[in-house]
């Protein structure tokens, strides 16, 4: 039976003790682009380069899981190709806004000792400036290449795809010796769904069809905060 978390109210929630609690050390893993910011930072930076439609047409297949992940990514980085660098600076400041509630979310669980990170499909530029800014415990997500002060079109390294989200939560809660039971995970797209189901808690956040469909747990409106009501 699918469990749903709508505007003011928690529908048919069951297992209550089997999920996170607020009162044991826990981690809470997110996705960042249409989860903790509301933009898509490859749709914007391609909007300097006039081609937003084409690259945020590739991004929405990609999130509703028609496209393979990786290789939908390196098909809209490519795109990238000469721009200037300094053009991240202007995404971030111009475009990055926090979902409402994030803040809150973030502050509470830390009040009660849980680990905080972001895990994205985007790129370090931008979850390194919101690690320092919300004061998160990891992120991790891919390296732009960069070359003479602009982008070569390709990413360095291997790319942080629906496996390597999957694999960050379960490695990190073991490494800070958190069980399983005791994560919460959080995103919009299909990349996001084995974080999901890998988690104790696992949050489809305003998502994209399939992901609604998949995860167990459902929020489709409102503030991030709500996660707060899955926790007792």
């Amino acid at each position: 039976m699918k469990r749903f978390c709508l505007p003011g109210k928690l529908g048919s929630i069951r297992a209550m003790s089997l999920r996170p609690t607020l009162s044991q050390p826990g981690l809470l893993f997110m996705d960042m682009d249409s989860t903790m910011i509301q933009c898509e930072c490859i749709d914007e930076i391609a909007a300097f380069l006039g081609i937003k439609p084409q690259v945020a047409a590739i991004t929405e297949r990609a999130m509703r899981g028609e496209l393979d992940f990786a290789a939908s990514l390196t098909e809209r980085v490519q795109l990238l190709v000469g721009l200037d660098a300094k053009v991240l600076d202007q995404v971030y400041d111009q475009c990055i806004e926090l979902t409402g509630g994030a803040e809150h979310l973030i502050e509470t669980l830390r009040q009660h000792g849980w680990k905080v990170g972001l895990v994205s499909g985007g790129f370090t530029y931008f979850t390194d400036k919101l690690k320092k800014r919300l004061n998160l415990d990891f992120t991790l997500s891919n390296v732009l290449g960069i070359r003479d002060d602009k982008l070569t079109g390709g990413i360095v390294g291997n790319i942080v795809d629906a496996e390597a989200k999957k694999n960050a939560l379960l490695s990190q809660a073991a490494a800070w010796s958190i069980p399983v039971r005791q994560t919460v995970a959080l995103g919009d797209g299909a990349n996001d769904l084995p974080m999901i189901h890998a988690a104790g808690l696992g949050i489809a956040f305003h998502a994209k069809p399939k992901v609604a469909a998949e995860a167990p747990y459902v929020i489709q409106e409102g503030d991030m905060d709500q996660v707060l009501k899955f926790l007792h």
